[in-house]
């Protein structure tokens, strides 16, 4: 057994020494090829010949190596190359650290109560109260009915530009007929609290010139359209998204909102337009209030 242990290295070396003579006379002939300077075509056939030979008796010795080693427990020859060594456990990444394991029986540690988010508080206009604070606009009354339950109110669907119609409930039946409401274009206030009135939500305020005895809607330009902004020279238009009713911010402004003596619609002296259209006006009515 032992003599067949040291015979197996000879054996892989002279195994090892043909594969190296084979691939030295493949090299010669690829060279000899390649240049052409091969003397004859008896040369290359003869080296050609040789290297087949060796390739034989490589294949010979191999064979016999591996049954020699297979019959003794010995490795198999290979003429692979070595496989690359382990990495070094130094150069290995650090493993992350495994996860600790509770054990139920701990007592669990107290959590934290979370904090409540803070609700922002809504941002309230602190300048002055002028008619820049309201929100004037035109609307259009795509749809108008009595109130169910009030002989005296309107229910008006409006188009106001948004994005779908507002309900507006008015006070003008005994002052416009109905059909005269229909598809009108006219002022309304969209920045009034929502109310109820005989339990129908209004969510603004048809704009009129109003007297003792006669009550009438305002006009705005002819080329007027939903969603317009009205607007007042000297002041910045503002608007707060809803008045606080207890600011009295409307009850403010409404005493200097009139008509004068040329029908147009003032606020202290300055008309109320919408820019590049035209000013808004009564109809007839002068020197009254805007309501």
């Amino acid at each position: 057994m032992s003599a067949i242990v040291r015979l197996l290295p000879r054996l892989e070396q002279k195994a090892l020494a043909a594969e190296n003579l084979i691939a030295a006379l493949k090299n010669e002939l690829a060279q000899l090829e390649k240049s052409g300077v091969a003397s004859s075509t008896s040369k290359l056939s003869a080296l050609k010949q040789e290297n087949e030979k060796l390739k034989t008796e490589v294949e010979s010795w191999k064979l016999k190596v591996s049954e020699i080693g297979n019959r003794h427990g010995v490795r198999a020859f290979s003429t692979s190359a070595p496989a690359a060594p382990p990495p070094a456990v130094e150069n290995l990444p650090p493993q992350k650290a495994e996860k600790k394991q509770k054990d139920p029986k701990e007592p669990k540690e107290p959590q934290q109560p979370k904090e409540k988010a803070k609700k922002a508080a809504p941002v309230e206009e602190d300048g002055p109260v002028d008619i820049g604070r309201i929100d004037l606009r035109i609307g259009k009354i795509v749809s108008c009915k009595k109130h169910p339950d009030a002989d005296s109110l309107y229910v008006e669907e409006v188009d106001m530009g948004e994005a779908k119609p507002r309900t507006i409930v008015s006070g003008l039946v005994k002052h416009v007929q109905l059909e005269d409401m229909q598809n009108r274009i006219a002022i309304f206030m969209c920045n009034l609290k929502p109310a109820k009135m005989r339990g129908v939500l209004s969510e603004g305020m048809l704009m009129c010139a109003s007297s003792p005895d006669k009550v009438e809607i305002l006009l705005p330009p002819a080329n007027a359209v939903p969603g317009d902004c009205v607007e007042v020279e000297g002041y910045v238009r503002r608007p707060d998204a809803v008045l606080n009713p207890k600011k009295k911010i409307w009850e403010t402004v409404a005493p200097d909102l009139k008509v004068d003596s040329e029908k147009m619609a003032t606020y202290k002296g300055a008309v109320l337009t919408i820019p590049g259209k035209g000013p808004v006006t009564s109809p007839s009515l002068v020197n009254v209030q805007i309501k």
